[in-house]
């Protein structure tokens, strides 16, 4: 079976597909957003585009406090079950940092990518921290001008 190219499948579906967000200013406007899986920076364009590329880098949020790394093997297309290589990472922030480095960047797998994957991590991690619960702190200014009348 053969495999249609990546710019051609963009060609059909950069202006209209399930996924575009449209609802920015008259449809005119010069961002559009695209709501697909395997884009990094949610950008409707080709570099980011889940659909039209063979090499994808998903990174979301999974159960228990740890981030989901997931690309897409190239030889797998036509498989969508089998499609993603999935790694689950539960350690701190900086080990996450040089194992989506080795992944994206390193391997040679898109180093374009490697900025935007960055960015994604450390969103996704900022997500995931919990608040820490205790007492408030009181603003001591307000207390001050209270007491003055």
């Amino acid at each position: 079976m053969a495999t249609v190219p990546g710019p051609l499948i963009w060609e059909i579906v950069k202006k209209n597909n399930s996924f575009l967000v449209k609802q920015f200013g008259r449809g005119t406007a010069g961002v559009q957003f695209s709501k697909e899986s395997n884009n990094l920076y949610n950008l409707n364009s080709f570099k980011h585009s889940g659909l039209a590329n063979k090499k994808t880098v998903t990174i979301q949020p999974a159960k228990d406090q740890s981030v989901l790394l997931a690309t897409t093997k190239t030889k797998k297309q036509s498989k969508p079950a089998s499609l993603l290589h999935k790694s689950v990472m539960k350690k701190e922030f900086p080990r996450m940092v040089k194992a989506v480095v080795n992944q994206v960047g390193d391997n040679y797998y898109r180093p374009d990518l490697k900025k935007a994957a960055l960015a994604r991590l450390s969103a996704v991690n900022r997500s995931l921290k919990v608040a820490k619960s205790g007492v408030k702190k009181r603003n001591r200014q307000a207390m001050k001008i209270r007491g003055r009348k």
